[in-house]
């Protein structure tokens, strides 16, 4: 049976600022991120599977997808809590606002990174994680590929 790669696409809107940084992403602000996320398997060949033909039950990426990132990024903020944002962190959490202290900057880079990691831990032993396309803005996105990470 052939390996076969099927991707599942995910929004969600999420503020972030990058301490150090030399240009307007210094200031807190936020994109509406589009995460495109494609495993790879062997379709299942046991006919008497309700789930034969699938790789993954596309429900089933989601489920893991939503639980790992979308839920917990979703209208939060992320700061990296090595730097003097964590104090502005602290004064949004005591207003109510949902915050998210990394220990990495909040780059599409290094979140796509996290997220990587976040994913495999959940996926079946026999589903891979192929890639993740991070999409911040309509012309610029970051992309993770296992196997520049072999």
């Amino acid at each position: 049976m052939s390996n076969i790669r099927i991707t599942k696409q995910f929004s969600f809107e999420t503020g972030h600022a990058l301490y150090g940084y030399d240009g307007k992403c210094k200031n807190v602000h936020g994109h509406s991120y589009k995460l495109s996320v494609t495993v790879i398997g062997k379709p299942i060949s046991d006919h008497s599977n309700v789930k034969f033909g699938m790789v993954i039950d596309f429900s089933d990426l989601k489920k893991i997808v939503k639980e790992e990132i979308v839920d917990i990024f979703d209208h939060a903020t992320v700061f990296n809590q090595n730097t003097p944002h964590i104090e502005l962190a602290a004064e949004l959490k005591n207003r109510g606002h949902h915050v998210i202290l990394v220990n990495y900057q909040p780059t599409s880079e290094n979140m796509v990174t996290d997220f990587a990691q976040k994913i495999k831990d959940r996926l079946p032993a026999d589903i891979k994680l192929h890639s993740l396309k991070l999409q911040e803005t309509d012309t610029s996105f970051a992309e993770w590929h296992a196997s520049d990470n072999e």
